[in-house]
């Protein structure tokens, strides 16, 4: 099973393709990013976002994809530049013939950290933790990427019932791992 994650966005989009081992883990088959200057046309642009989804596809044949759903940020204008970018995402899955699915930004981070609130570098640290990779990866794009596709390994694969159950133990298991990480939850030292 092959998953491929997207950050869509116009001005950088990121991919992640994730495998499932023989022991039920995940892990990391590839990561990158293309970032695109403001300066291009927007048919220059949206091209080398759709080429970069194409050849990911093509080079490392995902079963599905999971991409960012479009959220209305205060700015208008940066949900309408997402847009662009997932569309010629989506567009590249479909004629591929790729399953979609989307989630919120919120459930992903849900999903990988245990907290639907928490900041890129809790993302990044999980990815790394939950791939076990020996470091991060290149950029938050991919970091986001990889994180999606963790998300829709998580969210679809489980029937409901087991689903919550599953998902309170991974969220309590991410909770402990970031304390860990970040500091967080060590008994304080009386006075």
């Amino acid at each position: 099973m092959r998953i491929l994650g997207v950050d869509p966005g116009l001005a950088s989009t990121g991919v992640g393709v994730i495998e499932r081992t023989d022991s039920g883990d995940w892990c990391l088959v590839h990561c990158a990013d293309v970032r695109t200057n403001e300066r291009q046309p927007m048919p220059e642009r949206l091209a080398r976002i759709h080429d970069l989804v194409q050849s990911t596809i093509r080079a490392h044949h995902p079963d599905e994809m999971a991409i960012e759903s479009l959220f209305f940020a205060r700015n208008v204008r940066s949900a309408v530049l997402m847009a662009h970018g997932r569309g010629v995402a989506m567009l590249a899955a479909s004629e591929a013939r790729v399953p979609i699915s989307e989630y919120s930004p919120r459930e992903i981070k849900q999903s990988v950290v245990g907290n639907g609130n928490a900041g890129k570098d809790q993302v990044m640290h999980m990815v790394r933790t939950l791939l076990k990779l020996k470091n991060p990866p290149d950029s938050d794009h991919q970091s986001d990427a990889l994180a999606t596709a963790l998300a829709h390994a998580y969210r679809s694969r489980l029937p409901k019932a087991v689903g919550k159950v599953i998902e309170s133990t991974a969220n309590a298991e991410a909770k402990e791992l970031l304390a860990k990480a970040f500091g967080r939850g060590r008994k304080r030292k009386s006075r």
